[in-house]
């Protein structure tokens, strides 16, 4: 229809020399919108609205993406939408899984600090040259025990943990020296904070003998050692906080499973969204 009436009003402007305005008062058209009209000649109405897209998500996508949040509410939207794909649940974009969990109220706002210091020292280019250590409190029924943790800079890897019931100088050193035997002839450096255990004249005295080498954190400034702080931040809202340990030997096997899982499945944001074994062994292209 609104092309018939394009086509008569042109007819009488060519067939009388009638001005087209004047033709559009006659038939009582305004004359946008029969500049509209002709301008959308031949084309179907939309009524205004967006045409389907090949891409957008159909609704069993939308019910998939919503149930593997609400099956893994402590990752984030980046993490999903590459966990998803490895698992052939869904193929989108991160962008879309932002806006599918928006919209679905399920999008939960992290309330992380953007740090204002600088970006430190120069990163590492290949595993096993940069280890950092660092102690973590773990309360289990009322009694603190101590995770010392290794983790390797450039894969996110974790080299070795330990649950210890003291955290002086000798559980850092043992701690050191079975990361070590895990992997014979690397030599990494050792960042670590300015706790007592890593100023003592034993653990240089330890270092030295090992032919490796130290470096401390700033002062007053415990962020400078980001890596392991977020490793041990990942443990406590996603293994400790969410588990009931009923025994020190209970914990040790629930934190080892979680520390399997982090270093062998878990995607890392870090690293490009790959598990830190795959990075740590070279296989970020498959």
């Amino acid at each position: 229809m609104r092309d018939e009436i394009v086509d008569y009003i042109k007819y009488w402007n060519n067939r009388t020399e009638i001005p087209l305005g004047r033709l559009l008062m006659m038939a009582n058209i305004p004359s946008s919108k029969f500049y509209d009209w002709r301008r959308r000649y031949g084309t179907p109405n939309r009524h205004n609205a967006a045409a389907p897209r090949d891409w957008w998500l159909e609704p069993w996508e939308v019910t998939a993406i919503c149930d593997y949040k609400r099956a893994h509410p402590l990752d984030g939207y980046r993490r999903l939408t590459y966990m998803m794909l490895d698992e052939n649940v869904v193929a989108v974009a991160p962008t879309t899984t932002f806006r599918v969990l928006r919209n679905a109220g399920l999008l939960y706002r992290s309330t992380n600090k953007t740090s204002l210091k600088g970006t430190g020292f120069k990163q590492p280019a290949a595993p096993h040259r940069h280890w950092h250590i660092d102690i973590s409190y773990i309360n289990l029924l009322g009694t603190f025990f101590f995770l010392i943790s290794l983790i390797d800079g450039y894969s996110r890897y974790i080299v070795h943990h330990e649950l210890r019931t003291g955290m002086e100088e000798y559980d850092v050193e043992i701690t050191v020296q079975r990361a070590l035997e895990k992997f014979p002839g690397v030599t990494p450096r050792i960042i670590s904070d300015n706790g007592s255990q890593f100023i003592s004249g034993e653990f240089k005295g330890y270092i030295k003998q090992m032919g490796l080498t130290h470096m401390r954190t700033s002062v007053n400034y415990p962020q400078a050692n980001g890596k392991i702080e977020a490793w041990h931040k990942s443990l406590k809202c996603e293994c400790v906080r969410c588990t009931s340990f009923l025994s020190l030997d209970d914990a040790r096997r629930k934190i080892a499973a979680y520390v399997d899982h982090y270093n062998n499945r878990r995607l890392h944001s870090a690293i490009g969204y790959i598990a830190p074994k795959d990075k740590l062994e070279g296989r970020e292209e498959e």
